[in-house]
């Protein structure tokens, strides 16, 4: 096929992904992290190999737990190495041949553990007690899977947002797992919402500990939030402002300090079956306060009409468009 790259490439590339995942993951010097970083940026097809392997990598930790969990399932052949007379390529090719197989019988793990899914419709907010007494609170448009064992409690937030206040158990740690983010709690609380392209965090209570991949995780105390990533996961300091704000929706409620309009309708977006949409570009930069409820969206247009040249118009489907009001223009 023309224009693709020769197999013998493609294997050097996803080989060379390997090696450095595997490097990265044993504490690197700055320099090589940095050398890393190059390598992957260099190509297009670095960054996709990488990923794979990464993918291949995280795969492998979440089934190695699984197995932990039930030991008599499935033995994971034990492959001893030895780096004389090997060469890069074949401990790489090795270590994939190993998360094929783990990845292989992941199926039949997950599918033999007892999984609880819990879930909400666009504009619900739900709370859910689950065994160990912790509480779950799923908002709008959120689906979360939750399994317990004799060693551990773990989450797997599928798509939205979840606030937990987790029951104290020193010997069951609770794991929550969103994206590429692994956050780690005993006893505390604290919120995780998955946006399109990172996971943030807002820790109210107590102290967990998140990671991204094979990077060094990282301990936040409460007041504090994260930005996740893929490999990456930025430390912030909140101010109470930031956490109301954050948490609003826990009392079905959007509270908006001087956010912009596209903002703003994004987050009631969340919680409408049918969307606003913005008609005029002049819209998107105008910017608004205000604590309004979920479920009552009149309430926030009224307030846009009210004091910014603004003007919405309902759809027969009932979206609602949001167009730039001239003094000249007739309010709807």
């Amino acid at each position: 096929m023309q224009g693709s790259e020769p197999a013998t490439d493609r294997e050097r590339i996803e080989a060379e992904a390997s090696r450095l995942l595997v490097l990265l993951s044993l504490d690197p010097s700055e320099a090589e992290r940095e050398a890393i970083c190059r390598w992957i940026d260099s190509n297009p097809a670095h960054a996709i190999a990488f990923a794979r392997a990464e993918a291949a990598w995280e795969c492998a930790d979440r089934l190695k737990a699984s197995a932990q969990d039930h030991p008599d399932l499935v033995e994971p052949p034990q492959i001893e190495f030895s780096t004389s007379g090997i060469s890069n390529r074949m401990l790489a090719a090795a270590m994939i041949a190993m998360f094929v197989f783990l990845a292989a019988v992941g199926v039949t793990i997950r599918t033999l553990n007892d999984v609880d899914k819990y879930s909400t419709e666009i504009g619900e907010v739900k709370d859910v007690v689950l065994d160990d007494g912790s509480r779950m609170h799923l908002n709008s448009g959120t689906t979360a899977e939750v399994r317990y064992t004799d060693t551990g409690r773990k989450v797997h937030i599928v798509r939205g947002e979840a606030s937990f206040d987790v029951a104290h158990d020193k010997a069951r740690p609770f794991d929550v797992e969103a994206q590429s983010a692994m956050i780690r709690a005993v006893g505390t609380a604290f919120n995780v919402r998955m946006r399109q392209t990172l996971v943030e965090l807002t820790v109210t209570q107590g102290t967990v500990q998140v990671r991204s991949g094979p990077a060094t995780p990282h301990r936040v105390g409460a007041g504090s939030g994260a930005v996740i990533r893929p490999r990456t996961i930025l430390l912030t300091h909140l101010g109470k402002n930031v956490i109301n704000q954050r948490m609003a929706w826990r009392e079905k409620m959007v509270e908006l300090d001087g956010e912009t309009i596209d903002q703003a309708v994004a987050e009631f977006n969340r919680y409408r079956t049918q969307p606003m949409l913005i008609g005029d570009a002049r819209v998107s930069a105008l910017r608004i306060g205000g604590r309004f409820r979920t479920t009552e969206s009149k309430e926030f247009l009224a307030a846009l009409q009210v004091s910014l040249p603004i003007r919405a118009v309902t759809g027969q489907d009932g979206s609602i468009m949001l167009l730039y009001r001239d003094d000249s223009a007739p309010q709807d």
